[in-house]
């Protein structure tokens, strides 16, 4: 039974340690929702067909949760791209289509939606610069991870001091993919092809997008790490997109991961 009270996200000891520099952050689960049927928990998706006071209702607690009000916590129209944008105050209006959220701005909660794509929360607390991205395989794939990184060292932050932690996602064992899937990373770079396994259907593979995601970042000489939790596997805690269309579901939930910049 998941608990309606309140939320209890997944915490990263790597970020618990920029808590002495205002950093606060959580990856949120399930847990502390009000919606119902297929989002049971802690729905924030406002692209699902969830009923819109519930979604806003989840967003409120998970604001409060962070410290902010629900319109500091920022999150963009995602759209699987390579764009990381900076910003310095809420938004009046729509949402900016992008991928990643850079600030320096206390009081400002940056959020990544996911169900089952990579959450990924950065910090360099010695420069007071944070960010949250959102990377399924196109995202990593095109530099949605190496722009965020460039947006924070455009307001002061340092890359050997930047913390990345990769928040739940899918696991290799349940992300299989077709043969055109691993052509297109093995053309990009053949040392890609480190990141798949055979699965049982013949001429698939089984993808580690967890692997690929922190190598990427590990590359562009950030300190980088990851949860460990898979999406697809722990139902009661994590929506799953893949889960979802495999079971012929219409529609699922999204959680959010989020990172914040207290007054110190």
């Amino acid at each position: 039974m998941l608990d309606t009270t309140r939320p209890e996200p997944v915490r990263s000891p790597r970020l618990d340690r920029e808590r002495e520099n205002g950093v606060g952050h959580g990856f949120f689960t399930r847990a502390g929702g009000l919606s119902k049927g297929l989002y049971e928990g802690l729905n924030v998706g406002y692209g699902s067909g969830d009923a819109r006071d519930a979604v806003t209702e989840n967003r409120r607690r998970v604001a409060e949760w962070l410290g902010v009000g629900i319109d500091e916590l920022l999150t963009v129209h995602q759209v699987h791209s390579p764009h990381a944008i900076i910003v310095d105050a809420a938004f009046g209006g729509t949402r900016p289509e992008a991928d990643a959220l850079v600030t320096d701005r206390t009081g400002l909660a940056l959020g990544a939606l996911t169900a089952d794509c990579g959450p990924i929360l950065f910090a360099d607390g010695k420069a007071r610069v944070i960010a949250a991205a959102h990377a399924g395989w196109k995202g990593a794939l095109t530099g949605i991870l190496e722009n965020t990184v460039a947006a924070m060292e455009l307001l002061g932050a340092e890359r050997e001091n930047i913390t990345a932690v990769l928040g739940p996602s899918i696991s290799q064992e349940n992300y299989e993919v077709g043969p055109e899937f691993v052509e297109r990373f093995v053309n990009h770079n053949p040392a890609n092809r480190t990141f798949f396994r055979p699965s049982g259907t013949p001429g698939h593979a089984l993808f580690d997008l967890n692997g690929y995601t922190v190598a990427r970042l590990t590359a562009a000489g950030v300190n980088a790490t990851q949860t460990g939790h898979c999406t697809y596997a722990e139902e009661e805690r994590f929506y799953s997109y893949r889960r979802a269309t495999h079971r012929g579901e219409t529609d699922y939930g999204r959680q959010i991961s989020a990172i914040v910049l207290e007054d110190i």
